[in-house]
């Protein structure tokens, strides 16, 4: 039983609770019975990518990205199992990266292809780019380029 010479602010006096209180945290700490448990269950710990998809990216990069200019360049490389790749830029500066869900179009990209694209820049510093709304706008010639759905044409 509390102090009856308690009283809160509105003066009325003070009790206890007839039952005893519970804490419960809603976040699971590390080395708890839970957290083992879940780890146990296959849950990645991993951090995502910080590389910003066109899913991920926010509105506001991608209106900056589309309202920015149209540059030229050469697909240096691409990897369809990875994801991504590099284009050589026309202007001579450093490749630049690109995401397989910013290729548009129905070909992957393979080494030679010329392309264009608009830059976004590649949070949190924003101090590199990658590329965005990739077309490509010739097929190297001589080379077998393959659509998304699994064709292989030649060129």
């Amino acid at each position: 039983m509390a102090d009856p010479s308690l009283t809160s602010p509105s003066r009325t006096p003070l009790r206890s609770p007839n039952t005893s209180l519970t804490l419960s945290f809603p976040f699971l700490r590390e080395g708890s019975r839970v957290w083992e448990e879940r780890a146990e269950q296959g849950l990645p710990r991993d951090l995502p990518s910080p590389l910003p998809t066109k899913r991920t990216r926010t509105y506001s990069a991608t209106v900056r990205a589309q309202s920015g200019p149209v540059f030229k360049g050469v697909c240096k490389n691409f990897s369809r199992s990875q994801g991504h790749g590099f284009i050589k830029p026309s202007h001579g500066v450093e490749d630049i990266f690109v995401h397989i869900s910013d290729i548009e179009g129905e070909y992957v990209p393979v080494e030679g292809d010329e392309v264009t694209y608009k830059v976004s820049r590649v949070p949190p510093k924003n101090l590199k780019v990658q590329a965005v709304e990739v077309k490509i706008i010739h097929l190297n010639p001589g080379t077998k380029h393959e659509t998304w759905s699994g064709q292989i044409m030649s060129s």
